[in-house]
């Protein structure tokens, strides 16, 4: 059995995993999925790491664990990922950090502003998810503190856990061509794997999501 740590982006919570979660359990695997501490002025990212470490170690014996991070929550995966000792890290529509980059100088370093899509926040997030489901995912949304945006990413270098990063390609947030940018200018992979979905496929696509991410632990890692 293989744990997952589910690890939302900016402005959510852990209840945007709430379907990936039950669709993973029912596939055999535990899945946790904590609030991260964005919304305390005070949060850091070690304080981020503490909320995810204490999610799994909760589930008792979590020998193999994936960590997987959701946009903005693509900056805590991989500080989880070497706390763990994980087996692999996924990004999906992820924004993988380099050293002593902030959150908010990510954007502009890859360039997002050029490939915007739709600047409409629900539309650019919510455009393919239900939209009952739509009015409770903003009903749930966070803030982020400020901090969390300015303070640069703490490690000098990626892990070496082997990675994924799986391309929403309906994307009106994050664009398909700067997602495929980053996972081969910042993780080498020139070939990740896509998803049809919005920029919320853990809502939008959470069946599709939860097999996608379930086939990562029956291969071998990506070359």
């Amino acid at each position: 059995m293989t744990t997952y740590a589910l690890v939302h982006g900016s402005g959510d919570g852990g209840w945007a995993w709430h379907l990936v979660q039950r669709a993973l359990h029912e596939r055999g695997h535990e899945a946790v999925a904590p609030d991260l501490p964005t919304d305390r002025d005070d949060a850091t990212w070690d304080d981020c790491v503490d909320a995810v470490a204490e999610a799994v170690a909760s589930v008792g014996d979590a020998s193999d664990v994936v960590v997987v991070g959701h946009s903005a929550g693509g900056f805590v995966a991989p500080l989880v990922a070497d706390r763990l000792g994980a087996r692999l890290t996924v990004y999906v529509a992820g924004m993988v950090p380099t050293p002593g980059e902030s959150a908010g100088e990510w954007f502009d370093a890859v360039g997002w502003d050029a490939a915007l899509v739709d600047p409409d926040p629900a539309r650019a997030f919510y455009a393919d998810v239900p939209p009952a489901l739509a009015a409770q995912a903003i009903a749930h949304e966070r803030p982020t503190s400020a901090r969390l945006g300015e303070e640069p990413w703490p490690r000098a270098t990626l892990p070496s856990t082997s990675a994924r990063y799986v391309v929403t390609t309906c994307d009106r947030f994050l664009p398909e061509s700067v997602q495929r940018r980053v996972a081969l200018e910042r993780l080498g992979i020139d070939r990740p794997d896509e998803i049809a979905a919005g920029h919320c496929p853990h809502l939008g696509r959470p069946e599709e999501l939860a097999g996608l991410l379930a086939r990562f632990v029956r291969t071998e890692s990506p070359g």
